[in-house]
């Protein structure tokens, strides 16, 4: 399945042909291969804002991880069905749906996943 990497740091030079590789034998090495992987590199001002929004913790962290799948496919499916997120009052709609369907799943599969666009104004 796909790897992919995003790299939207400075402050840590990164090789992301040598990172790709390291991940796919960590990958293999636990065998998860059947499965997509995200990878973001970011900033410590970027995963603070990140982890206070998402964890309520406001302090950097060196890993914040999502389930990908019900998270993506819940925004996903809100495009689909005319939702956007260019302008607030687009977002506001969005984030509100998205929001109501992320408590169904919450509430029935034990998680506490919230919505991607979430802080985006």
């Amino acid at each position: 399945m796909s790897l992919a990497l995003r790299n939207l740091q400075r402050a840590v030079p990164l090789r992301r042909a040598l990172l790709r590789q390291r991940l796919q034998a960590v990958r293999g090495a636990l065998g998860v291969r059947a499965f997509d992987v995200g990878v973001v590199c970011v900033d410590n001002r970027k995963i603070q804002q990140m982890n206070r929004i998402y964890r309520e913790q406001d302090t950097p962290t060196d890993v914040l991880s999502f389930p990908f799948h019900e998270v993506t496919a819940t925004h996903g499916l809100c495009h689909l069905l005319g939702f956007t997120h260019s302008t607030e009052a687009e977002w506001q709609k969005m984030y509100q749906k998205e929001k109501q369907v992320l408590q169904e799943l919450n509430k029935h599969m034990g998680t506490r996943l919230q919505p991607l666009s979430r802080g985006l104004f």
